[in-house]
């Protein structure tokens, strides 16, 4: 267990001494106000522990982080269920968010997508759709950013290759977002 916390600890350590991805997530939570303000849609999904994240997520800007405030038009595409097996069904898994990013997307709204590795075929495909509407990328990965690193406007790369402590340095990167929006659009 030590070892673990040291991991996570020296983690954060390295994302809050990294002055550029502190500057992007900045522009992240920019992009998302400037979006919501607009009533134009957060997109965010993701795969396994990701689509868990991409829930929380919608479930703090729908709902509430800190605040009582009017609810935002944040859609978590794993969510729903049906789409996703019925289009995976039919076609094929690589499409599940792009086919809805193509359905709920619109030009100056943000399409989050989640991915450790930063190569989900799903999560690139639905950026590069994304990117073909006129949305504002954002891609949360691991260290080399994969694959998403090309398709993100904003990437949030954080400083590790493990899954599990990838997830764990997304987690108050997330809540920071959230807390920040909430703030912003509140005012």
């Amino acid at each position: 267990m030590k070892s673990q916390l040291n991991s996570l600890i020296e983690g954060l350590n390295l994302i809050q001494r990294d002055e550029e991805l502190m500057a992007r997530v900045e522009k992240v939570i920019d992009e998302i106000v400037k979006a919501l303000s607009s009533n134009l849609p957060i997109l965010v999904f993701g795969n396994g522990g990701s689509a868990s994240d991409a829930l929380h997520i919608s479930a703090e800007l729908v709902g509430k982080f800190k605040i009582n405030r009017k609810s935002q038009n944040v859609l978590c595409l794993n969510s729903n269920v049906s789409v996703m097996t019925a289009w995976a069904n039919d076609f094929d898994f690589e499409s599940i968010y792009s086919r809805q990013v193509e359905a709920h997307g619109f030009a100056g709204g943000v399409c989050w997508g989640i991915s450790t590795s930063g190569n989900s075929k799903s999560v690139v495909n639905a950026l590069i759709m994304a990117k073909e509407l006129g949305m504002t990328t954002i891609g949360f990965t691991g260290e080399s950013g994969g694959e998403v690193r090309q398709f993100s406007d904003l990437l949030v790369n954080v400083p590790s290759k493990e899954t599990p402590r990838i997830q764990e340095l997304h987690l108050p990167i997330y809540h920071y977002i959230c807390e920040k929006v909430e703030e912003k659009i509140s005012i």
